[in-house]
């Protein structure tokens, strides 16, 4: 277990706050002692996750919008700052994905999950690299990625594209921007339950069983194992933790069963 105070002092902003891993990573460090700012495009989500965090007497500011509109991350950011005075953490979680053989995929399809998943991850970075590098506890950004996005990812090759692309560009901010004391990590989930992503990919494609099987565990992840792998990269725990993509799935990268 982690102290109560493990992240105390910091503030992080989490894309795609509003509801699954995003959320389940914003109400643990919360409860960690952050101060949290969520963004998303659905008002009505955000809203309904700030009620959850205060009711756990979390300090947490919702800013809609976007991911895809650099002036509208710009404006988080300075919202972020404004609001609590530095910027500590930034979470990039928003994602699109949606199941569709490559050759079926159209190419507004594509270009809409990397724009929110490639492009919105650089904007976010790019948008706060002046505030992390002010961080009196040195800034961290963690990008939420998979390791299909090293394998390939049949059915989802557009969200496979974007999520290496992201994981390049980690690697070469980790470079860049660490004489300026910014870490810069991803992690890489398994297939979690009770999240969009497995309900589309899997359920609603009657792979679940096969999905299950393909990792060593035999089972789907929770998002608390998301959310604990993310309170460690952003904190001291993991202060020496840099360029690095933390796999959390099950394992299932070690263990392939082929569709049949």
């Amino acid at each position: 277990m982690f102290a109560g105070d493990t992240l105390k002092g910091r503030v992080a902003l989490i894309t795609g706050g509003g509801g699954g891993i995003g959320l389940e990573i914003a109400r643990k460090y919360g409860q960690m002692g952050a101060k949290i700012v969520i963004t998303g495009r659905s008002q009505e989500r955000l809203d309904g996750a700030v009620a959850q965090m205060r009711a756990e007497s979390t300090d947490v500011l919702a800013l809609q919008g976007d991911v895809r509109d650099y002036a509208t991350v710009e404006s988080w950011i300075a919202g972020t700052v404004g609001h609590f005075g530095a910027l500590d953490i930034l979470v990039n979680n928003a994602a699109g994905n949606f199941f569709c053989p490559t050759a079926q995929l159209s190419p507004n399809g594509w270009k809409s999950v990397i724009d929110i998943d490639l492009n919105g991850t650089f904007y976010c970075c790019r948008a706060a690299y002046p505030a992390l590098k002010q961080s009196a506890f040195g800034g961290s950004i963690i990008s939420i990625i998979t390791m299909l996005a090293i394998t390939g990812w049949p059915g989802a090759a557009h969200a496979g594209a974007a999520k290496a692309g992201v994981l390049s560009l980690s690697r070469a901010l980790a470079v860049e921007w660490g004489p300026d004391n910014i870490r810069v990590n991803t992690i890489s989930p398994g297939p979690i339950e009770d999240t969009v992503g497995v309900a589309r990919l899997y359920e609603e494609t009657g792979r679940s069983e096969l999905e299950k099987k393909k990792t060593i565990l035999g089972r789907f992840g929770k998002k608390a194992d998301i959310a604990n792998a993310a309170v460690y990269l952003a904190s001291d725990l993991g202060s020496y933790m840099t360029g690095e993509n933390m796999v959390v799935d099950g394992g299932r990268w070690l263990k392939y069963v082929a569709a049949s």
